[in-house]
Order: C-alpha cells, then sequence, then structure tokens
C-alpha cells in the first residue's frame, strides 16, 4: 500500500500468519540515501508487539518441529522459488533501500539469500538428526525452540536467511526484527513466506529500534535463542540482556580485516583484488579487507597500484550503469566515515586518495578513499570503518606481518596472497580469524562464517549454521 504522498506504507507487522497493526502508533521513515527522501514508513513496535509475535511463534512450535525434515523442506523450497521469481523486483529495492548498485545487488544481495534458502531447503530433508550412536546412547539434534533474529541494514536479506532459513530447516520457529534503516526487503519476505504457506506463527516480523523491540527480543523468557548480527557495541548489549535468562546467543559482529601481501605476491593482481574487497557495498560489509599490508620495499608500489585501482570505482547513483559505489546508508554514517578519514590525517596518516569531495549534489556519498603508510596504532588501523576507506601498512617481514594483522580485538575475516599457495595457506592458518581467502580464493556460501575475538560467537551458513538452532540430547537405552 503506498499513500497519497507516494510513501510506501510498510507500517503492519506480520504476527502469527497475518498483517496486523501494531500496539504502537509511532512509525519510523525510511529513507533513500541517494535521494534523501522518505521512500516508506515501517511501524515503530512495541514490547507487547514482541509479547504476540513471541506467544504465536510458542503456539507453532510443537507442530513445525515434529513435522518431517522433508515437509519443512517443501515449505523452505517455496521460499528459494519466490526470491528468485522477485529477484529483480528484490534487487531494486535493496538498491533504493540501502544503496548498492542494482547491477552488483542482483548477484550479492538476492543471489547470495536464495541459493543459501535452497541450501537450507536442503538439509531440512536431509539432514541426520538423529544419525549417532555413542556405545548404549543415541545422540539426537533437536530445535533449540523460539528463536529471536536481530539483523543489519548493510545485507538486509542475506543476514536475516542466514538467520531464518537456518534456524526453520532446524525445526524452530522465528521472530524477526529486521533493521529499522533498510526494512523493505524483509517484508517482502514475509510476503514470500505468507505465499508459501508456512503455517501461522512459524515465522513473524516485528519491526522497530533495538532499544525496544530488539530488547524486548533479547529478554523475553519465551524466547530460547537469540541471533544477532551488528556492531560489537550492541552485540555486547545484546549478549548482557539475553543471559538474564540464560538463553543461547550467536553473534555475528563487527571486523578489521587484514589482507597480507607476502614477499613475492604478484602486486598487480593481489592489489587491484584487495581495493574491491574493501569498497564493496561502498565499504559497508564486516568482512571488508580494509587493512592491506605489504613489505616495506613495496609500499610505495602498492600504494601507486591501489590508488590507480580505487579510481575506477566511480561514487553516483545506485541506477547508473558507470557507479561502482552507491551512497553510504545514512547521514549518520557518512558523518561517521567523514569523522575516520579527518582522524587519519590528524594522525600522520598520508592521504594518497581523498573521497570526501564526490561533486555529487544530494545522497550520502564517500567516494574511494585511500591511506598510506598506516601504522598499527591509528585509528584507522584500529576500528571499523564502514566506508570506502583503505588503509595501507608496510611490515618487515612474515612474523611482523602475523603479528600486525593479529593485533585487533577483531578475528572475522582476512586474506593471504602468496607466490607459493602452500606458503601462503600457512599464513593463513596463523592468522586469528574465523575465515581467510587465499589468493583470492572466492566466497563459498555453504562454509561456516562467524569470528574469533570480539568479532562474534557461533557460526552461520551450510550444516554448521543449521547446527547452531540445535540442542543435542542423550537417550540412554
Amino acid at each position: 500500500m503506498t499513500s497519497p504522498g507516494g510513501v510506501a506504507d510498510r507500517t503492519r507487522i506480520y504476527v502469527d500468519g497475518r498483517w496486523t497493526d501494531s500496539t504502537s502508533s509511532g512509525v519510523i521513515d525510511v529513507v533513500d540515501p541517494t535521494t534523501e527522501q522518505v521512500i516508506a514508513q515501517v511501524a515503530d513496535g512495541s514490547a507487547a508487539d514482541v509479547d504476540a509475535a513471541v506467544a504465536a511463534a510458542r503456539r507453532a512450535f510443537d507442530e513445525w518441529s515434529a513435522l518431517p525434515g522433508g515437509e519443512r523442506s517443501s515449505y523452505l523450497q517455496k521460499v528459494a522459488d519466490g526470491l528468485s521469481s522477485r529477484a529483480d523486483e528484490l534487487a531494486e529495492l535493496i538498491a533504493r533501500d540501502m544503496g548498492m548498485p542494482v547491477r552488483l545487488a542482483a548477484p550479492i544481495q538476492i543471489g547470495m539469500p536464495t541459493a543459501n534458502m535452497a541450501t537450507f531447503a536442503q538439509l531440512a530433508g536431509t539432514y541426520g538428526f538423529d544419525a549417532e550412536e555413542i556405545g548404549n546412547s543415541l545422540i539426537v539434534r533437536e530445535p533449540v525452540g523460539v528463536v529471536g533474529a536481530i539483523t543489519p541494514w548493510n545485507y538486509p536479506l542475506h543476514q536475516v536467511v542466514l538467520k531464518v532459513g537456518a534456524a526453520l530447516a532446524a525445526g524452530c520457529t522465528v521472530v524477526l526484527k529486521p533493521t529499522e534503516v533498510a526494512p523493505l526487503v524483509s517484508y517482502a519476505l514475509a510476503e514470500i513466506m505468507d505465499a508459501a504457506g508456512l503455517p501461522p506463527g512459524v515465522f513473524n516480523l516485528v519491526s522497530g529500534t533495538g532499544p525496544v523491540v530488539g530488547e524486548a527480543i533479547a529478554r523475553h523468557p519465551g524466547v530460547d535463542m537469540v541471533s544477532f548480527t551488528g556492531s560489537t557495541g550492541a552485540g555486547k548489549r545484546v549478549a548482557a540482556v539475553a543471559s538474564e535468562t540464560v538463553k543461547r546467543v550467536a553473534l555475528e559482529l563487527g571486523g578489521k580485516s587484514a589482507n597480507v601481501l607476502l614477499e613475492g605476491a604478484d602486486l598487480a593482481k593481489a592489489v587491484p583484488d584487495g581495493v574491491f574487497k574493501c569498497f564493496l557495498n561502498s565499504g559497508q560489509t564486516c568482512t571488508a579487507l580494509t587493512r592491506m599490508l605489504v613489505p616495506r620495499e613495496r609500499l610505495a608500489e602498492a600504494t601507486e597500484l591501489a590508488v590507480g585501482a580505487a579510481r575506477q570505482f566511480a561514487p553516483g547513483s545506485p541506477f547508473d550503469g558507470a557507479a561502482r559505489l552507491g551512497p553510504l546508508v545514512n547521514a549518520r554514517q557518512l558523518e561517521r566515515v567523514r569523522g575516520y578519514i579527518e582522524s587519519g590525517v590528524a594522525e600522520g596518516a598520508e592521504l594518497v586518495l581523498d573521497g570526501r569531495d564526490t561533486g555529487l549534489d544530494s545522497g550520502y556519498f564517500v567516494g574511494p578513499t585511500v591511506f598510506s603508510g598506516v601504522t598499527p596504532d591509528m585509528t584507522i588501523a584500529r576500528e571499523e570503518i564502514f566506508g570506502p576507506v583503505l588503509s595501507i601498512m608496510a611490515y618487515e617481514d612474515e612474523d611482523d606481518a602475523v603479528r600486525i594483522a593479529n593485533d585487533s580485538e577483531y578475528g572475522l575475516a582476512g586474506g593471504v596472497w602468496g607466490a607459493d599457495t602452500d606458503a601462503a595457506v600457512a599464513v593463513a592458518r596463523r592468522i586469528r580469524t574465523g575465515q581467510v581467502e587465499v589468493n583470492g580464493g572466492s566466497f563459498n556460501t555453504a562454509a561456516p562464517f562467524g569470528g574469533y575475538k570480539q568479532s562474534g560467537i557461533g557460526r552461520e551458513g551450510g550444516v554448521y549454521g543449521l547446527e547452531e538452532f540445535l540442542e543435542i540430547k542423550s537417550i540412554q537405552r
């Protein structure tokens, strides 16, 4: 539904198999980050909305969890098919909602979650929930119960599917709080869930803010597990609130990933690849390779190559085929990223490409930005920026590179480039992160994804993601 002013009305919530009014009269404006115009309004939900959604999920749990895996699989395959059939529409929605160029949003923001939903559909029917015997014990894996899923704005469908798809495949029921910043694709997913005919209460959606709806979910005694993706600070708060009822918590948090270019690496290949993986989604990616570590004697060469590659990332409208950088998601994020660039300059890093002045008349844009000569103590080397800002750092030898890479409170991702693949893998093993790519290895949606240290707890994706939502029981016979 659209109001006379052209603003889409998404102010209802989805509870117990139907769209219903929130108990709150408040609404949240959804702003197009390219035009800075309000394009929709969603409900500013309440704790009472969460109570209703949790009650519905609890009523649905016994029947849903008792369904044979093959039947759950059929429902989830219908959802995957629904996502596929609406792929072009959803990619455009993402471009308007959070700003990723539509030609990238289609394969990444829509293609990946569609593939993941299909994977979870397959796993629901094939996973061995009762597959293990130890002595006189039958080891069974059972759904954890009602899951509260709290999801971010940077990959607003993918991160939902990694939680909701896996939880439903495991036999759990779900209460989803999508991001209030870019919520529209989650509303489309709810429509697809409804069209797939899931039993009432299996999937529920309550929009709203973290301090109200998010905390109500985390604190609720009827929620058995919370799965959260977002900032490390917000994740700590979710974990603290959830601990009041001693529920399971899965956290996928921030990152400050190092990309180690070893002596002898082909910089002509490694540097442009690293720039792309820093700037993807305008740098608004938790796995972004934001720290490029190079041998000191090759610092100038790497810097020149990085600037050349970065200049190819033209900022512009997500619907402009020439644009490779869309806007940042909102004005707050724009201010944050500009502040980090100013911090880098103030602390003595060499700003070799300045993206602050884009020449664009509207939108929350920052252009490609490259610092060189960055040292490990600088703010831009330590804190997650979430913008198209690359820090190039020099190291003395391999041990120094590993030390710098691991000198972080985060441990989500990383990269290693080397002339010898086995030697690069050996370095990758020394890096304390949940994911490391070697020589540009491609992202694998079936592989486990998650972090070490303050990058989180638990894993998402494929069978490992499914198992996060299972309890283990032993039955002695």
